[in-house]
């Protein structure tokens, strides 16, 4: 269904007609036909033709500022009966994302026995697992028979974020081992959860990094990874939608730092003008002024310029090959560091490939670029200086690319902010210092 469609439904009231388009539809879908919707009322009324269910999963898809204005609509009971959908982690970044002065209206809607989880969730760092973990999941013991085992999941699934995965635990509640639902249909009702369970635990600590939590779904499969504090107790699990968010966010995140933009969490229209231009004001004068220390070094040379006025004309070729360069080696460097296929003891063997490769494409930049010089000004001399300038700006530019963001892992920090503002204008400096100095010692300016 498009977004003129329900507009038109709504506005000549054919509810009916509408109720029943909607429930064939997934709530994915219908979120972000709801977010494009320009009147919070007509929102509202296709919010309230959703059935309860199909509500709460439409209201944890939407953007922010969405949710906001429906929970400024909503009655008690409505916004009671929407956050009962919703598990407890969606409840918490919910919170965490709304204003202060909508929060109250949402810790009303909460059952008082579930607004102490929330509140225990919210104390967890930021960008830690307990932040982002839910505590619906589902719990055995391992004296129980499958039989025992089953009516226990037919009683709580409802209510767990997954059914897929269950966690035994012992009388303390230390996690002891894992079982999944096909191993348990599967198995005779008389056989017992302990001989099934597997006792080999992939689990994370409740402060570990969402980051690196969400990488080890990628590399052991998981659907949900368990959670536990100090004392091996069971106290929450991820599952591989949180872990799918994360990465989202951490990808934003990197694209901003790449782009010399301060991170935020908000979406692009949600963020006011001048929280833009703060955003990215910051680097751009750092950017700015460094570039000055360019400028100066330029100015050094005006002799060379007077005897060669030539020379000027390829000054924006060079810093714009060697910022390219070290743009390429950079984003290599730092996607292989955020996948972990590349560890910062790869530090050498990093710098020897990045090196070979630089060789292989100086000799071909220098090569195409001498002959261009050739066949336009027939000046081999020019054509060696750029063409050993070219060479020995691309080696730099590369061993900047790959140092750079190894570097800013190894002091912990994010290899982002190495990426291609920082290394252009590191690189065009170099650039310009080695080719007045090449053109100085070859032309005897």
């Amino acid at each position: 269904m498009e977004l003129e469609e329900i507009k038109y439904l709504v506005e000549n009231k054919r509810f009916t007609e509408l109720k029943n388009k909607l429930k064939d539809m997934n709530s994915a879908d219908i979120s972000e036909i709801l977010d494009e919707l320009d009147d919070v009322e007509s929102v509202i009324i296709v919010f309230r033709l959703l059935d309860k269910e199909k509500a709460g999963i439409t209201f944890s898809h939407m953007e922010s500022d969405m949710r906001e204005k429906l929970i400024h609509a909503f009655t008690d009971r409505e916004l009671k009966n929407v956050l009962d959908e919703l598990f407890m982690d969606d409840t918490v970044d919910l919170i965490e994302e709304m204003p202060s002065n909508v929060v109250p209206k949402i810790l009303k809607a909460i059952p008082k026995e579930d607004r102490k989880i929330v509140n225990e969730l919210l104390k967890y760092p930021d960008d830690s697992a307990g932040s982002i973990m839910t505590t619906e999941f589902i719990d055995l013991k391992e004296n129980m028979t499958v039989e025992e085992a089953l009516k226990r999941i037919r009683k709580i699934g409802t209510d767990s974020e997954t059914i897929y995965t269950c966690y035994v635990l012992n009388e303390e509640r230390i996690l002891k081992g894992i079982i999944n639902i096909k191993d348990i249909l599967l198995s005779k009702k008389e056989t017992t959860i302990g001989t099934l369970m597997e006792t080999n635990i992939i689990s994370v600590n409740t402060l570990e990094d969402q980051e690196e939590v969400a990488k080890m779904f990628d590399k052991y499969d998981y659907f949900a990874l368990p959670v536990v504090d100090h004392e091996n107790r069971l106290v929450g699990i991820i599952t591989v939608d949180d872990a799918i968010n994360v990465l989202q966010e951490e990808v934003a995140e990197d694209f901003e730092k790449m782009a010399a933009i301060s991170p935020t969490e908000d979406g692009y229209f949600e963020t006011s003008v001048f929280k833009h231009a703060k955003n990215r004001i910051v680097w751009l004068l750092v950017l700015m002024l460094s570039a000055a220390i360019t400028g100066n070094i330029i100015t050094q040379y005006e002799n060379a310029f007077a005897a060669v006025p030539l020379l000027v004309s390829f000054i924006p070729m060079i810093m714009g090959t060697g910022g390219n360069c070290g743009s390429q080696s950079s984003t290599l460097i730092i996607r292989g560091l955020a996948t972990d296929e590349i560890e910062l003891k790869d530090i050498f063997k990093v710098l020897w490939k990045e090196i070979r490769v630089s060789i292989v494409v100086g000799i071909v930049l220098a090569i195409v670029n001498g002959i261009r010089i050739m066949i336009q000004y027939d000046d081999m001399q020019l054509a060696i200086v750029l063409g050993i300038t070219l060479m020995v700006t691309t080696t730099i530019a590369k061993i900047l690319g790959c140092l750079l963001p190894m570097t800013a892992k190894k002091l912990k920090l994010d290899p982002a902010i190495m990426a291609s503002p920082l290394i252009t204008t590191l690189v065009d400096v170099c650039s310009i210092l080695v080719y007045f100095q090449v053109a100085t010692s070859i032309m005897g300016l």
